[in-house]
């Protein structure tokens, strides 16, 4: 069992930068896949970033080159640099920890960009 606590969100102009953090309780971290989620409003949620247990990373198209995901396995945590912010990066941003089992989410942290 592993408990998320996403922090960081916050209202940035368009252009800005936010980083997310999100904190695992538990033990055991570096086995979880980990990865940030978004909902906009009357939206799905949507992958934005994952990073693996090996630090592999992927990233959706629309987030490439301005977002980073990171993890720091000394601190349980998993970050996301997100830089050029623009108004439709505008959501509730939800951390997730994966196993080949388990899934995990976080309660959300909202991001609003304005332009």
């Amino acid at each position: 069992q592993v408990q998320l606590v996403e922090s960081g969100g916050g209202l940035v102009q368009a252009g800005g930068s936010l980083r997310l953090s999100c904190a695992a309780s538990g033990s055991s971290f570096s086995r979880y896949d980990m990865g940030w989620h978004r909902q906009a409003p009357g939206k799905q949620r949507e992958v934005v970033a994952t990073i693996s247990t090996r630090e592999s990373t992927t990233y959706r198209d629309s987030v490439k080159g301005r977002f980073t995901i990171s993890r720091d396995n000394a601190k349980n945590t998993v970050y996301l640099q997100m830089n050029s912010l623009k108004p439709e990066d505008t959501a509730v941003y939800y951390c997730r920890a994966t196993t080949m089992f388990n899934a995990y989410w976080g309660q959300g942290t909202q991001v609003t960009v304005s332009s």
